[in-house]
């Protein structure tokens, strides 16, 4: 029985009765990263469940794909991940040139990879930064949203935009390299590098910090493959899988780079804090790409002929890539018209809020707020 936001009464020892309260986190709680609503039902600062209730960004954005047609639906799959929409550019590139069968110059793979890469950096730099203020210290954040701005800067050079970049194309990438832009690109990882040791330094291993996200939220790694995890969230719990190596695709095999997983290196595998400390080592690894990219960017063209009225062969297409989320799956079936018939994104935010009300049981309140910063969840990927 509900009455005035109470919900079940619970007896206690004694004769002692208590009731379980219903309370509302969200839709515009600034520690929910986007428009998120949890309905949370708590026995004092213990929650008892915490249920998502999405929607709140819904744009119906695999229906526009039908209206707008392939070329013209690359700036909108920008919205699909705002924090990281280089994955998404490339996702509907290649779904589209699997369908027609076009083969993309090898400059422009370096292009995408490269983009990709320094926009993952970007996304895991928002994630980590925010996750710090989310649970009480406001200076990492900062440290992170400078490097960030520095990628920006960088990404703005590349295509004009600083987060909906609309910067690849069907067959390629819409510009080439800038002039003295790879100089100053080495440059930035020769000073970001050696600034992941001292982000580390002031919070990664910080005690206050380590307390709050150790042990909260474990997810095994039966549970972690049973929820459908991915990305970071996946490999915290354990499981060395990342698309880029098991699923090869791009020029991603020509490159030496590891796949970090959580080892339960200050609580138990899979907690919040193996989540985080992924996504930190996985900004070493994107640097590790980057400096072979950048390296051995091959001359070339970087956009091979498409025509304006694009109009795959009738059938479908389904591809996967690593977004700084993890596991993007994009499908799309063509019946022979310059309009796909059918689009179809999976995304990996999506799964991930499926998993918060489990893990969230018999946790205390503020536990939350670490629970959903570790997932970095962003609410387009949800809705779409």
């Amino acid at each position: 029985m509900s009455l005035g936001g109470y919900d079940v009464e619970v007896q206690r020892p004694g004769g002692l009765a208590t009731e379980e309260m219903t309370l509302n986190m969200g839709p515009q709680h600034p520690s929910t990263h986007g428009v998120l609503r949890f309905i949370v039902k708590a026995d004092g600062e213990v929650m008892r469940e915490a249920i998502p209730d999405v929607g709140y960004l819904h744009r119906s954005i695999e229906k526009i794909a039908e209206k707008v047609g392939y070329h013209g639906f690359m700036p909108y799959t920008d919205r699909v991940d705002y924090v990281a929409a280089m994955p998404c550019n490339q996702g509907w590139g290649m779904v589209c040139e699997k369908l027609a069968g076009i083969e993309v110059p090898r400059r422009a793979e370096y292009c995408r990879v490269i983009a990709v890469e320094l926009n993952r950096i970007a996304s895991h730099l928002l994630s980590v930064g925010s996750m710090g203020m989310d649970i009480g210290a406001y200076t990492p954040f900062t440290h992170a949203l400078r490097e960030r701005e520095y990628i920006n800067d960088l990404l703005e050079e590349l295509c004009g935009a600083r987060l909906t970049f609309n910067y690849m194309r069907i067959g390629g990438v819409a510009w080439d390299l800038p002039p003295d832009w790879v100089p100053k690109a080495v440059a930035f990882l020769d000073r970001f590098e050696p600034l992941i040791d001292e982000y580390n330094a002031l919070i990664s291993y910080n005690k206050i910090y380590v307390e709050r996200l150790a042990n909260v939220a474990v997810i095994s790694a039966a549970e972690a493959i049973d929820y459908n995890l991915v990305g970071p969230n996946l490999r915290g719990s354990g499981v060395k899988y990342d698309v880029r190596k098991d699923m090869p695709y791009s020029v991603y095999p020509e490159f030496e780079f590891d796949v970090p997983i959580g080892t339960g290196e200050v609580g138990t595998v899979g907690d919040c804090f193996d989540r985080y400390i992924v996504r930190i080592r996985e900004m070493n690894q994107s640097c590790r790409i980057l400096r072979q990219a950048l390296a051995g960017v091959p001359e070339g063209p970087v956009l091979t002929k498409v025509p304006r009225k694009f109009k795959p062969p009738v059938g479908d297409a389904y591809i996967r890539l690593e977004s700084a989320r993890g596991d993007m799956g994009w499908y799309c079936v063509s019946d022979g018209s310059e309009y796909p018939y059918r689009v179809k994104i999976r995304t990996g935010s999506f799964t991930a809020t499926s998993i918060i009300d489990k893990v969230s049981r018999g946790v205390m309140l503020a536990d939350l707020i670490a629970i959903v910063a570790s997932f970095d969840l962003v609410a387009p990927e949800i809705d779409r």
